[in-house]
């Protein structure tokens, strides 16, 4: 959404979304500077600017919080990055942006202006090949060549838009075939693009870069503007909440897959904040064992444990994967016996045998990206919990607890992947779709429009994001300053 905004498309202010809530929700436009967890009380301070008061404090106290604050910008600690850089994490972020593209044209179209100070003016230079600094690269390409050269039209030749990237490609995430197209398309399109180029330093006009296919060779590049989105860091105040509750060595906050935070009771996070700390099969093994041993006989016959295999897949999920991806039909093809063979139903295994035939299981572990899809599923899941807490605090629907009596009152978070988009400009985007799907062009552009129109918070959004969409066609885009 961020990046549709440096380029001229709406947004929606927060106010709007909550006003039409039918529940009692007040919102304070302010930032969170400490957490008490002890106390259950957040500090906060006023983010408005005005000229009457300042900056105001003051305490919020809470039955339950849910830390959905984001992340900071990785700068890996390169000189002159904070200083110097543009982001694109808020929304103000990319209103400055929008606003410093049109002041480099301004800048450059003055007469007083030499023809080496436009062309510096006129370089704009993205910082990282993932997806964020490819859909940017992209839009202001567009942008640039369809909207600022008919304004400032003795100037199109000047334009330079540079993509560094330290690793060999862009879009590692994504298939090699989006990857190779997305590579072929900005170079022929007249992106700049340097892979193997790693930032070392950005002055206040060159940006100094490593290139690693060089034998490290240090190179300057001049530049007007440069956007820098190269990852994700910790926020201070969660660095200074995880300090408190003995998480001081993690990148992020670690919660449960219930989305709570480990430690603390009545906190949840979600969104680039936090992780999810799966549990490991091997940990509890010996606890799954106990419970499904319902004869406590010391062993373990395959009726057994098809009777409690629904809640170890619904509580570890790795179990199913690890049975998806090695082709077994059911659970009854896991258990083996030593010497290989297929286990039979009459089949009865002691602890260590069970231990060995989930052994592998937790290989299929994987950390959640940090992307809007994971954040926006963990946001329904949460709010769904707390919608039937109380019905579920009577009627539990979780699994069985393993190292404890009952079941959990909620099923933990699952996570379902949709796909991923690249918009590559143009009007033609790379979409990645479960299954290995692969799609590139015309035809995935519009299927992007209708995903993204469709995910808008109210119908009143979409209308606007719809309508604007129609007007860049028609109109272009605008390109005033905001």
């Amino acid at each position: 959404m961020q990046i549709k905004v440096t380029v001229g498309n709406d947004y929606e202010p927060i106010r709007n979304i909550v006003r039409k809530k039918k529940v009692d929700v007040q919102f304070c436009e302010a930032e969170c500077i400490k957490i008490d967890a002890e106390n259950k009380k957040v500090y906060c301070r006023s983010s408005v600017n005005n000229n009457l008061n300042g900056k105001e404090e003051f305490i919020v106290d809470y039955d339950y919080l849910i830390i959905s604050v984001g992340a900071n910008v990785n700068t890996f600690n390169t000189p002159g990055v904070m200083e110097n850089c543009h982001f694109l994490k808020e929304v103000e972020d990319a209103q400055k942006i929008r606003r410093t593209v049109i002041d480099c044209f301004e800048k450059a179209s003055l007469p007083t202006t030499s023809d080496e100070e436009k062309k510096r003016i006129l370089h704009f230079a993205v910082v990282g090949g993932g997806p964020t600094g490819v859909e940017f690269a992209a839009e202001l390409h567009d942008f640039v060549n369809e909207d600022l050269v008919k304004l400032y039209p003795g100037l199109k030749d000047l334009v330079k838009i540079t993509l560094l990237e330290a690793g060999d490609h862009i879009l590692n995430m994504f298939d090699k075939r989006i990857t190779a197209f997305a590579e072929e398309k900005f170079r022929r399109g007249g992106i700049d693009l340097k892979t193997g180029s790693m930032v070392v330093k950005v002055s206040d006009k060159e940006i100094s870069t490593k290139e690693l296919k060089n034998g490290g060779e240090i190179s300057t590049i001049p530049y007007g503007m440069v956007l820098w989105s190269t990852g994700i860091g910790t926020r201070p105040v969660i660095k200074d909440f995880m300090k408190q509750i003995g998480q001081a060595n993690r990148r992020a906050l670690a919660t449960d897959e219930w989305l709570r935070v480990e430690g603390c009771d009545n906190i949840y996070a979600l969104g680039d904040c936090a992780t999810i700390n799966q549990r490991k099969v091997m940990e509890d093994i010996s606890a799954i064992f106990s419970k499904a041993d319902k004869d406590n006989s010391g062993t373990l016959t395959v009726k057994e444990f098809q009777e409690v295999i629904d809640d170890i897949c619904e509580r570890y999920p790795q179990v199913e994967l690890y049975l998806k991806n090695k082709q077994m039909r059911n659970i009854v093809d896991l258990l083996k016996v030593p010497k290989g063979e297929v286990a039979k139903e009459s089949l009865e295994l002691n602890i260590e045998e069970f231990k060995s035939a989930l052994s592998q299981v937790d290989s299929q572990m994987k950390n959640l990206p940090a992307t809007a899809q994971v954040a926006a599923q963990q946001g329904v899941y949460l709010a769904r919990c707390f919608n039937r807490m109380e019905e579920c605090e009577q009627n539990p629907e979780g699994p069985l607890r393993f190292r404890g009596q009952g079941r959990h009152r909620f099923r933990p978070f699952r996570y379902k992947h949709l796909g991923q988009f690249a918009p590559l400009g143009g009007e033609e985007t790379a979409a990645q779709l479960p299954g290995d799907w692969v799609s590139i062009g015309h035809s995935s552009q519009w299927l992007w429009y209708s995903v993204y129109a469709s995910k808008q918070v109210s119908w009143r959004n979409r209308a606007l994001v719809i309508t604007d969409w129609a007007r860049r066609f028609i109109f272009g885009r605008d390109s005033s300053q905001i």
